[in-house]
């Protein structure tokens, strides 16, 4: 595998569960909470950071390495959770931007700066 996709990683996740004997524990409830999980470990490493710590945390190898593997966990959960649930996760995405880019002109944006509502524009 030269270039990684999606739907090859989510194979390799459902093989990796199914040697374990691990299905029965993956239901979609089971895999949001472990997703949760894994992104508060994520929000964990940078809890107490100032702004500018936290734009800096991959200059650190070790809190890099931190990331890295938070990162990693919490993708995997996501990329289980779509499996079991049916959601290609790709085109939802795809489609979300579509829609904040209808929802948030660049025009707006140019001549008055980000407002609050625009910088949540994943909501």
């Amino acid at each position: 595998m030269t270039e990684l996709d999606v739907q090859a990683l989510q194979r390799r996740l459902a093989e990796f569960a199914a040697a374990r004997n691990w299905q029965p524990y993956h239901t979609p409830k089971n895999l949001a909470v472990a997703l949760t999980v894994e992104a508060a470990e994520l929000v964990e490493i940078f809890q107490w950071l100032t702004p500018e710590e936290s734009a800096r945390v991959m200059d650190d190898p070790r809190k890099a390495h931190r990331v890295a593997d938070e990162v990693a966990d919490v993708l995997a959960y996501l990329l289980q959770f779509c499996e079991v649930v049916g959601v290609d996760a790709l085109r939802v995405l795809s489609e979300k931007i579509d829609r904040n880019e209808l929802r948030f002109p660049p025009a707006e944006r140019a001549s008055e700066g980000p407002s609050v509502r625009d910088r949540h524009s994943a909501e």
